[in-house]
């Protein structure tokens, strides 16, 4: 199946399941994949997409962004930074905290009004894990909230991001790094992977 016979939600959903199957990898220090790896992604692909599971809120993610180094999320330079939009105010990027990360005046000028895969697929550079992760929850909380999840990439909206770029393969091991300089173990519960059952009457499941 071609990309534009999918829809918007699969890709999503796919592209969350299988940066958690490289998470799991890159965890566990393996050179390749194993079964178990694979399992991880399937299972959480298919709860995505049933709604038995889901993504968490962004609270990990904004509570990574206060306790991390202060750092261009993109290079780990710690000169002239300034926030940066994920997704570009030029293409309807919000002023909202999700949204912004600490970005060094060289990548801020480079990126310019490029989103975060639009950009790093030109350079041939790689996301750390965790800018993917907020990256990609940006891109499904955005499709959510505009009811678009089922809506077939042929349909050709005009999204503020590219489908396209989004790798739809398994991601190289050997490229991988948890976030864009080193962390010490403190911070890896935080940052390993969330997912969570959605909740029923209030309650979680």
């Amino acid at each position: 199946m071609t990309i534009d016979e999918k829809n918007i939600g699969e890709i999503l959903y796919w592209a969350y399941a299988n940066l958690a199957m490289a998470h799991a990898a890159y965890t566990d220090k393996s050179k390749k994949y194993i079964p178990k790896h694979f399992a991880i992604r399937a299972r959480l692909f298919k709860g995505l997409q049933s709604g038995e599971m889901n993504i968490r809120s962004f609270f990990d993610d904004e509570r990574l962004k206060m306790i991390l180094p202060q750092e261009c999320n993109f290079c780990g330079s710690t000169k002239d930074l300034a926030a940066d939009h994920l997704i570009p105010r030029k293409k309807g990027g919000l002023d909202i905290g999700e949204n912004l990360v600490w970005a060094c005046k060289s990548c801020n000028s480079s990126k310019s009004a490029r989103d975060l895969l639009e950009w790093m697929n030109s350079t041939n550079k790689t996301p750390s894990i965790l800018i993917y992760r907020r990256y990609l929850k940006i891109l499904i909380t955005y499709c959510r909230e505009n009811d678009i999840m089922d809506t077939k990439v042929s349909d050709k909206l005009n999204l503020p991001f590219d489908l396209s770029q989004i790798p739809q393969g398994t991601l190289p091991i050997d490229s991988l790094k948890l976030w864009v300089s080193d962390i010490s173990n403190e911070y890896y519960r935080i940052a390993n992977w969330n997912v969570e059952r959605p909740k029923k009457n209030g309650l979680q499941r």
